[in-house]
């Protein structure tokens, strides 16, 4: 069954008036009192002009029958009301019928009374509209005062019921304007009252006092006058200030019977069946404007609304969402963002929690914890992704790692939410280590074989299959410590390793190096502008330097690159040396080539972003800067005026020691054995490159898992043979990016002519001249450039077996 709609007048502060000349002018006395914001809405709503704060001046529309209607409720009825209220307080009170009747009758009569001179004043002094909208206030006032000042006791005693009569009123008044607040009400109510009560003491004290003196004696007279005014007027200007306070001390006064009001509510709606509309929208929260204090237990009501019924619960969150009650939205959605993560009973559900998850836009203590889960439902989301058993049980137990260390902290931190959230990491410790067990039982229930290759992803440090290239790690620490300062460029076709070099450097350079490693595919060549560019990169090298090396460096924030993003950022950098102690920072830029296309676009400026690098590079010895690309720098020529005497350390093919151990044993449990010749053909299908490699690997492991057990623990030449095609197909992307985004047309077609003519087979340039007669040599340049040709000394041919073997497909061989 769908969820009930939001109910009509709910959760607003523009709800519409009864149509009841009674019940709508009551509703308009309780706006006056509670809503002021729903008074003013309706005052808009009948006529443009009495929205003071957009139309003050504006005439009135006298033809519309709702301004009249507002007319005869507060000049008329609500004043009737007022006092009818009074007289049934006064009759509760024990007072009689002839002493409530004449105080009612007087105040209707000081209401109608007061709401019309206060009307001719107003309308004279500001305008039509405010004089009719100072009429309706004061006519409720005016009834207010005159009722309750009729017959009172006199002296002190009826100075304070006077002040009281008009100053409750008068901070409806007050406060109507929404301008002075609770706290100013109160002050000017104070220092109005106590002037206007003393002032009128002493008129009266001395009126009393000539008379007195008459009889007793002038001067004792007024003496005595002055003192009985001054108390009496004291008195009053007492009352007035706590009336026109009344928005401060009434809400505190009535909080208890509040409390109890909302407890009855939440009380209902627990015992309502799910389908019932709910009373949440009778809670004080969304009727009493003045209330400041905390109402206990909103945010629960919230959440059970929010889980019965989302629409109106959003509804109730985007009102309260601006109101003094925010705390109530921020704790509703903690709780149910905790109920969430509560109710993953396995890996599955544990994953999907972040794409939903809104953790960020929450604020304090809850946002860490809430941060840390949503990044753990993410990890676990990549594990389950990897294209074998084996990879998702490596990376599973890699996350709980960070499992581990949350509930640790959950159960030290004194943060107010981590007694809440201890048991949930707790929990999702359990599943993650019970689904682990359970991929461990499948493999050795079925005697599978773990995959641990990973093709076209880059190797991160937490995966134990990065293996070799010792020889570059020691050439680039070599320059880094020269004392020349040379930038250094990481060049290497695409596929080759680069990315995964980066992400391992760590494990291939001593500690005093610190590498931070920065992807500019991502984030910074997205931004807009330099400060979300500078920004980005200064995010990256934070978390490079985290994870590879355990430091952690200065934060920088969006907003301080704002008004002068370099000389921030450059400043940053000062911290960051200082961070660094005696270390030093290797700042690697991957795919420096995207950064070159945001310049070309002019999303940056070249002068301000070289010029930054180059200053690093000359005026900051701590720094080292390396890039790395699939092109030389000196096919970007505004990179090579910028960077002078750019060190290249070229990435190739594996060893063919590395190779073999990347077939043989990737990981020490490898329990696939090779046939020598095998593993011969599997090194001269590939030429060692290590993506192809592994790519051919994984799926000679996937056909012997397919085979009967007493033969699948050995490959033979036969199985590497059967593999290829499978190979093919799972890495077309692999060999179309050369087609499509490595080579001219005329290359490709020399590509897939040397590719028909067999394995092992070299082309000479005579022969390649009669089938290609046009630009055969620029052609040539750039297929050897990209490495995927060589001249062997007869001619031309395919460095790669398998990769001609992909063009070969294509031309039907």
């Amino acid at each position: 069954m769908s969820s009930p709609s939001v109910p009509r007048n709910a959760y607003t502060d523009s709800p519409e008036q009864h149509p009841n000349l009674i019940l709508g002018s009551v509703q308009l006395l309780f706006w006056l009192f509670f809503h002021p914001s729903a008074f003013r809405n309706h005052l808009k709503g009948i006529d443009p002009a009495l929205d003071f704060d957009h139309n003050r001046g504006n005439s009135l529309r006298w033809q519309n029958l709702a301004l009249w209607k507002l007319l005869l409720q507060g000049y008329i009825i609500t004043p009737i009301l007022a006092n009818l209220i009074l007289g049934l307080v006064l009759l509760a009170l024990g007072k009689s019928l002839n002493e409530i009747i004449p105080r009612v009758t007087a105040g209707v009569t000081a209401g109608v009374a007061a709401g019309t001179a206060g009307g001719l004043v107003g309308g004279v002094a500001g305008g039509m509209a405010e004089g009719l909208v100072l009429g309706v206030l004061l006519g409720v006032a005016g009834g207010m005062a005159g009722g309750v000042a009729e017959g009172m006791a006199g002296g002190v005693a009826e100075g304070m019921a006077e002040g009281m009569a008009v100053g409750v009123p008068l901070g409806v008044l007050f406060d109507f304007d929404m301008v002075l607040g609770v706290a100013g009400g109160m002050v000017l109510g104070v220092a109005v009252g106590v002037a206007v009560g003393v002032a009128y003491g002493v008129a009266y004290g001395v009126a009393i006092g000539v008379v007195g003196g008459v009889a007793v004696g002038v001067v004792y007279g007024v003496v005595y006058g002055v003192a009985i005014g001054v108390a009496i007027g004291v008195a009053i200007g007492v009352a007035i200030g706590v009336g026109v306070s009344i928005n401060l001390w009434l809400p505190i006064v009535t909080y208890p019977l509040v409390i109890l009001w909302n407890e009855v509510l939440y009380r209902l709606d627990r015992q309502r069946p799910d389908t019932k509309s709910h009373v949440l929208r009778w809670h004080s929260a969304f009727w009493d404007e003045w209330q400041l204090l905390r109402l206990s237990g909103l945010d629960k009501h919230l959440v059970l609304v929010l889980e019965r019924n989302p629409t109106e619960g959003q509804a109730a969150l985007n009102y309260l969402n601006t109101s003094r009650h925010r705390w109530a939205v921020q704790a509703a959605q903690i709780e149910l963002d905790a109920r969430k993560l509560e109710r993953c009973t396995d890996t599955d559900a544990i994953r999907h929690v972040y794409d939903t998850f809104a953790s960020g836009n929450l604020e304090g203590s809850a946002n860490t914890i809430l941060d840390k889960f949503n990044s753990i439902s993410a990890d676990v989301d990549a594990a389950l992704n990897k294209n074998s058993v084996y990879n998702q049980r490596i990376a599973l137990e890699n996350v709980t790692k960070p499992l581990d260390l949350l509930a640790q902290e959950l159960t030290r931190s004194s943060n107010e939410y981590a007694p809440r959230f201890r048991p949930i990491a707790m929990r999702w410790q359990q599943i993650v280590a019970e689904h682990i067990q359970t991929l461990i039982a499948a493999t050795e229930l079925h005697q599978e074989i773990d995959d641990p290759y990973i093709f076209g992803v880059p190797l991160n440090e937490q995966v134990q299959l990065f293996m070799g290239r010792t020889s570059i790690g020691i050439r680039i620490e070599k320059l880094i410590l020269d004392r020349r300062r040379p930038p250094l460029l990481l060049y290497g076709q695409r596929r080759m390793g680069k990315t995964s070099l980066l992400n391992n450097l760590g494990r291939l350079l001593p500690k005093s190096i610190i590498p931070m490693f920065v992807d500019l595919q991502g984030a910074p060549t997205s931004a807009s502008d330099h400060a979300g560019f500078l920004y980005n990169l200064a995010k990256g090298m934070r978390y490079s330097a985290k994870r590879q090396a355990g430091l952690t460096l200065p934060l920088l924030t969006r907003e301080a690159l704002t008004d002068d993003p370099f000389t921030t950022f450059d400043e940053w950098l000062d911290d960051v040396e200082q961070t660094l102690d005696n270390n030093t920072a290797l700042l690697a830029l991957d795919e420096f080539e995207v950064l070159d296309k945001a310049l070309t676009e002019g999303r940056f400026s070249e002068t301000d972003v070289l010029g930054m690098l180059r200053h690093l590079i000359q005026h900051r010895p701590r720094f080292k800067v390396l890039l790395a690309g699939s092109h030389t720098i000196e096919e970007f020529q505004r990179w090579a005026s910028y960077l002078i005497n750019v060190q290249v350390v070229h990435i190739s093919y594996l060893e063919e020691p590395e190779a073999r151990q990347l077939i043989e044993r990737p990981i020490p449990e490898f329990t696939l054995r090779y046939e020598p010749d095998a593993v011969e053909r599997v090194l001269s299908l590939t030429r060692c490159h290590p993506c192809l490699v592994q790519l051919l690997c994984s799926e000679i492991v996937a056909l012997k898992n397919e085979q009967e057990v007493s033969i699948r623990r050995l490959a033979t030449v036969v199985d590497v043979e059967a593999a290829i095609p499978e190979a093919l197909s799972s890495g077309s992307f692999f060999f179309a990016d050369i087609e499509r985004n490595q080579v001219d047309e005329l290359g490709l077609a020399i590509l897939r002519f040397l590719a028909a003519q067999g394995e092992g087979a070299s082309i000479g340039k005579t022969v390649l001249s009669r089938e290609f007669p046009d630009r055969l040599n620029p052609s040539l340049n750039l297929l050897l450039q990209r490495e995927l040709i060589e001249d062997s000394g007869c001619g031309y041919c395919f460095q790669v077996e398998l990769i001609r073997r992909w063009f070969a497909r294509e031309t039907g061989e």
